[in-house]
């Protein structure tokens, strides 16, 4: 079984308003000791989950994996490809700010391995990154994309929309103009207020309003109709790809597939444990030193847990799951694992459907989502 690896790198140079993610603001980091701890780490994780196959994709997330220099990536995935070995179409995405100081690693970067990269964007519009705290510009931005398709067979940009204020009518000329770049993926946001982060506190203290339901549920319609007319259907609920561009990382996750995660912060699953490395930098890094990997818990996950997980996961595709063999992998039934009768309400009010095996939210029910999942996943899964 081809396996996947994701690597975090927890570095940015200032913290985004909305971003609740796993990164931190450091005036340095020694980067000879970073090598160590994240090779130290890839080692550990490789002789706890075997090799099971050749890696099939890598992803650098963050923080700012753009931040790292060239040399350090190149290390990693040549200790990667050492352990694990290469699919022939390996994957090995980076995630980069669009800033012009860290556009021009892309020629290294490429060299280094990385063969797709993913720009956070954010917006088309100077005024919207400002209120977003991102430190480039537009023109910045539109530079970085262009050097990125000549030096990366993929790429894909991130924008953020349904801002305060945003119309219907402002999100299509922006999406029409982001469409009009010919990247092969997009990851497109609505804008959540994400507690613990300063725009919490700027809503909490009545700085700016969200943008209301109804009009965000407006915008993501509209958001669908122009990607899927543009040659880049949803695949998941906020990502869009050609066919055949789909992330194959990202798939790992949302068809529950086992992965390998190493950095700060970075989750894993390796059959049925979880493991979660220590979060703060200082603190992975101690870790590492004391015990060779940088692991803060690893819990075994009963399959219940497992089994609710993979719903969660795999109904946001768009493609849906297949229940049944969902229910055989986890030694429990359909019935145990969804609520039959709420299944067919919703699929009665076109949220849901079912076809056969298979079972998926319908476009219409997507804005739903979270609330969809808390109706139709049993929250009591018996699976034995």
């Amino acid at each position: 079984m081809a396996r996947a690896l994701y690597i975090h790198w927890p570095f940015c140079i200032a913290k985004c308003p909305y971003c609740d993610f796993n990164s931190h603001v450091r005036e340095s980091a020694d980067m000879a000791a970073w090598k160590a701890a994240l090779i130290a780490d890839m080692r550990h994780e490789y002789a706890e989950a075997g090799s099971q196959g050749s890696l099939a994709s890598i992803f650098f997330g963050g923080g700012t994996p753009s931040l790292m220099p060239p040399t350090l990536v190149a290390a990693l995935l040549a200790e990667a490809e050492r352990l694990w070995g290469f699919d022939p179409a390996i994957e090995i995405t980076l995630e980069a700010n669009p800033s012009s100081v860290e556009a021009a690693s892309f020629a290294d970067l490429a060299a280094a391995g990385v063969n797709r990269v993913s720009l956070g964007v954010q917006s088309l519009r100077d005024d919207a990154l400002k209120f977003l705290g991102r430190l480039h510009g537009v023109d910045e931005a539109l530079g970085a994309v262009e050097l990125a398709q000549r030096h990366f067979g993929r790429v894909s940009i991130d924008l953020i929309y349904a801002r305060p204020g945003q119309t219907e009518a402002q999100w299509r000329t922006e999406l029409g103009e982001a469409l009009a770049l010919g990247t092969d993926h997009m990851s497109l946001y609505q804008l959540t207020i994400e507690p613990a982060t300063r725009f919490a506190t700027d809503v909490r203290r009545g700085i700016f309003e969200p943008l209301d339901d109804d009009n965000a549920a407006d915008l993501f319609a509209l958001t669908r109709q122009m990607t899927a007319a543009g040659g880049l259907p949803a695949y998941e609920i906020s990502n869009h790809a050609r066919p055949g561009q789909e992330s194959r990382h990202n798939l790992t996750y949302w068809r529950y597939h086992d992965y390998s995660g190493i950095g700060p912060g970075a989750h894993g699953r390796r059959r049925d444990i979880a493991t979660v490395r220590h979060r703060k930098p200082e603190n992975f890094l101690s870790a590492v030193k004391a015990q060779d990997h940088g692991i803060g818990e690893a819990r075994r996950l009963d399959r219940g847990e497992q089994a609710s997980e993979a719903l969660l996961m795999g109904l946001r595709l768009a493609e849906g799951l297949d229940l049944a063999a969902l229910a055989h992998r986890f030694d429990g039934t359909p019935s145990a694992l969804v609520d039959e009768a709420k299944m067919a309400l919703y699929r009665d009010l076109g949220l849901v459907w079912m076809d056969q095996e298979r079972i998926g939210v319908t476009p219409q029910g997507m804005p739903l989502l979270d609330a969809l999942l808390g109706e139709v996943v049993r929250t009591d899964l018996v699976t034995s």
